[in-house]
């Protein structure tokens, strides 16, 4: 029993190590910077209301421009559910056009935003539905068919991925926007997100040590491809369409906003790198424990064997994700039937043609990394037990 708490100890320990690290560079990212003015958005109130009666309703349906939504306005009272102005009753003026279109009845539930003035007195405007609950519950589905599918694993890729998210929001995107080196930065956190996830996955294990070298020179390897791209055509995060405001409201926090670029290419790709060096490291072990026998060399082409199945399958994936986050984009190119000189000399075209390809390619040359690393460590050290 005594071995056992021991080795418990001695596996947690690390992690428990990391997480404080982390949780104190959270802590101290977050913090206001001396003299920091609070931003306007930051200021706004919003708050959760119900829609207690439709007092006027004179909306229409439009099938001109509107495909059939009903455009108008309608007068509404309404009550506040959160805040400050909880269980009061307001009126407010709903306007819908084609695009801001929230069409309500009595009983559904809406968010406001509360204006103060100067004065000190206040009405409310209707900013948009409360998706809050069916998206909550949503995730609790998924949740909970990750962790009743996969078990143990399951539960591990939920910590695994609640660890990247934290990571992500709390200390790299603070870290940015502080003006931390931007590429040295992202490539940390992408290196320990990527070693906390297989790990939380998979355990201490020969295949999780194979899985995070080859994932993390996937992902380098991705970086490296977008930033030499870059740099030759040029482009950077200055080409980015969220450029301008970056600029505007991060360039006197510290912000640098030429390195984004590859920052992106580095997070979109690790899901992927991830994925394809787990699954290779996992294959050959798996081979390796039914040929105890197998040469570095015969191993490593098996690593190949498999790995030249899920090269075209995931860096489709990769891509699609890419065009499906673009489709918008593709149809307005093709209505205004852009020349395609034009087209593939685009700033928001080629960055996306840039990090598609990236990210590919990181996944491809993930593969022979990975078959590699595993070759030679499986045939020297041997399989462990209680893997």
């Amino acid at each position: 029993m005594r071995e056992k708490v021991l080795k418990f100890v001695w596996r947690i320990l690390p992690f428990a190590a990391v997480i404080s690290i982390l949780a104190g560079c959270a802590v101290r990212l977050n913090q206001p910077a001396e003299g920091e003015v609070a931003s306007s958005s930051s200021r706004l109130v919003y708050a959760a209301a119900r829609v207690t009666a439709v007092l006027e309703d004179n909306a229409a349906p439009d099938y001109d421009n509107a495909e059939g939504r009903r455009v108008g306005d309608q007068e509404l009272e309404i009550k506040i559910l959160s805040g400050a102005h909880r269980g009061e009753i307001m009126t407010v003026t709903n306007y819908m056009s084609a695009l801001f279109n929230v069409d309500v009845q009595e009983g559904n539930r809406i968010i406001v935003r509360i204006m103060t003035d100067e004065s000190g007195s206040y009405y409310a405007s209707v900013f948009n539905y409360d998706r809050g609950i069916v998206l909550g519950i949503f995730l609790l589905i998924f949740f909970a068919l990750l962790i009743f599918l996969g078990g143990k694993k399951g539960l591990g890729a939920l910590a695994g991925l609640v660890f990247t998210l934290c990571t992500i929001w709390f200390i790299l995107i603070p870290g940015l926007i502080r003006g931390g080196a931007a590429i040295p930065l992202t490539v940390v956190i992408t290196a320990v997100t990527a070693v906390a996830s297989l790990i939380l996955l998979n355990g201490y294990s020969q295949k999780t040590f194979c899985a995070v070298l080859g994932c993390v020179g996937g992902v380098l390897v991705a970086g490296v491809a977008a930033a030499i791209v870059g740099s030759i055509t040029p482009m950077n995060g200055f080409n980015m369409q969220e450029a301008e405001n970056l600029i505007l409201y991060g360039a006197d926090k510290g912000l640098k906003v030429s390195g984004l670029l590859v920052c992106g290419v580095l997070i979109s790709a690790l899901g992927a790198v991830m994925d394809v060096a787990l699954g290779i490291a996992s294959s050959m072990w798996e081979v390796k424990a039914q040929s105890p026998a197998l040469k570095a060399k015969e191993l490593f082409r098996s690593g190949m064997q498999v790995g030249r199945d899920a090269m075209g399958t995931m860096a489709n994936t990769l891509i699609l994700a890419f065009a499906g986050s673009s489709l918008n984009m593709m149809i307005l190119v093709q209505t205004y039937e852009i020349p395609f000189l034009q087209l593939v000399n685009t700033d928001y075209i080629c960055l996306e043609i840039l990090q598609s390809v990236a990210g590919s390619l990181g996944i491809l040359l993930t593969v022979p990394l990975v078959a590699f690393i595993s070759a030679g460590v499986m045939t020297r050290v041997g399989k462990k037990s209680g893997v």
